[in-house]
């Protein structure tokens, strides 16, 4: 029971590393369609294919980088033209005295200026514009929204590797609960041809009670060890259901093998190499450096002057259209600062914090991928290796139980050494399923550390 428990141990481990990253959730999905009452089979490629267009963390990532986009086009509006247009009727009475107009023409003149202008009305067909000729902060600020926009794209890109590496680990679990049950089964029958050789001897007075009782003993602890791998199998079927979006209570098989022939490794620094110039995520974080230079130089530009043109032109007048007469208002300005009070050197040291914030970031990727990189082959070697010592040892096992049963059968020994050689063909079973199953996590880890999750992935276990 305790390789159930350790082999449960690794599966949650290596499955909940890529789950959540950065706050986007990868272990949820957003379901489509209907359940069907039949199990659907599930290839692996299918398997990815729903993960690609359901999971949570990728439709997250994708709308994050909408809204990127959204703030790449409002940095760009401010650099180009406004224009409005404007249609009005004005209708008005003025009190002059309300104005400061209180003029008072003495009785010679023959007439008196009204306090009050009797109501007049006029309409007006405007067309406003204001064009920004010369502003560098805008400029500098859409030059870093562009590489921002690259960075949340790269993102994207970076989250579809880690959905490929999570369906990926996901499938492959439930491969190997497969195997884990099916051997469990071969075992439950092996030890139950056992009880009964055991019961018979019995019966005959050829063995003693305790044979059969140790054989007994045997069958029910691998009846039991089969309950707990069958509900750790349904259990990994739910989580791969969940990563890929399947409709709600929609039963599946899957239909690829887990193949484990080994496959052609890179150096590691061709491996390194292939990551720097593939991986997303660090690609993603250069843009962002690149955008937080950006960010300083507008930052810095708050104290250059800008130079900005507005003017109007339309029609004014009694009536648009019997009445009126064109007019127009062109105005050029230079705006520039004299005294902030310390604003633009707070954003500049702001920005420079978030410059340096974004350098660490991408020196300390630099060197999680070196890490990702090594460790990835190392455990691909690793595990190629148990592989081969694991299926050896499996032979080895088989071997040595098929002699303790002849021996049994001609009464040289008792249950003590079946029961033994039992054990140790279930751990040697339990080795070789774990040890193909991390050689194959091993293939998605490295795929991913590479850059390349997608079509790694496809091509380690291509039929």
């Amino acid at each position: 029971m305790e390789t159930v428990k350790l082999r449960s141990f690794f599966a949650l481990f290596s499955l909940a590393l890529p789950l959540t990253v950065a706050g986007q959730n990868f272990q949820g999905s957003v379901a489509s369609g209907t359940a069907v009452p039949n199990a659907i089979p599930l290839s692996f490629a299918e398997a990815m294919e729903r993960g690609l267009k359901t999971n949570l963390g990728l439709l997250t990532s994708q709308q994050s980088s909408e809204e990127v986009r959204a703030q790449r086009v409002r940095a760009l509006s401010s650099l180009l033209p406004q224009v409005n247009g404007q249609l009005s009727m004005t209708e008005q009475q003025l009190n002059l005295q309300s104005l400061g107009f209180n003029l008072k023409l003495p009785a010679s003149a023959g007439f008196q200026i009204p306090k009050i202008v009797p109501p007049y009305s006029y309409q007006a067909a405007l067309l406003n514009a204001s064009v920004p000729i010369f502003d560098y902060r805008s400029l500098s600020n859409w030059r870093g929204s562009k590489e921002s926009q690259k960075a949340a794209q790269l993102t994207v890109n970076n989250a579809r590797d880690l959905v490929v590496q999570a369906v990926g680990n996901a499938y492959l679990q439930i491969i190997a609960d497969s195997a884990r049950i099916g051997a469990t089964q071969a075992e439950i029958d092996a030890d139950n041809a056992v009880f009964t050789n055991a019961t018979r001897r019995h019966d005959a007075g050829t063995a003693i009670g305790i044979d059969v009782l140790r054989s007994q003993v045997e069958l029910k602890q691998r009846q039991q060890q089969l309950v707990a791998v069958t509900n750790q199998f349904e259990k990994d079927k739910l989580a791969l259901a969940r990563l890929i979006g399947l409709p709600i209570g929609q039963d599946f098989t899957v239909t690829d093998p887990s193949p484990s022939v080994p496959i052609d490794v890179a150096s590691v620094k061709d491996a390194l190499a292939q990551a720097y110039d593939h991986r997303a995520d660090f690609q993603a974080a250069k843009a962002r450096v690149i955008a937080a230079q950006f960010s300083v130089r507008a930052a810095k530009a708050e104290r250059y002057p800008t130079l900005t043109a507005n003017g109007y032109y339309g029609d004014e007048g009694l009536r648009l259209t019997s009445n009126s007469h064109g007019v127009f208002n062109a105005t050029g300005a230079i705006n520039f600062n004299i005294f902030d009070s310390g604003r633009i050197k707070a954003d500049v040291l702001e920005n420079n914090a978030e410059l340096t914030n974004r350098r660490n970031e991408l020196e300390n990727l630099r060197g999680q991928i070196d890490y990702e990189v090594r460790a990835a082959l190392l455990d691909l070697k690793a595990a190629a290796d148990q592989v081969d010592v694991a299926k050896s040892n499996t032979q080895l096992a088989a071997e040595s139980l098929r002699q303790s049963r002849d021996r049994f059968t001609a009464g040289v020994t008792n249950t003590v050494e079946i029961v033994q050689a039992q054990q140790a063909v279930a751990v040697a079973d339990e080795n070789l399923i774990n040890a193909q199953f991390q050689y194959n996590v091993a293939k998605v880890s490295l795929a991913r550390a590479v850059g390349l999750a997608d079509e790694g992935v496809r091509s380690y276990f291509a039929k």
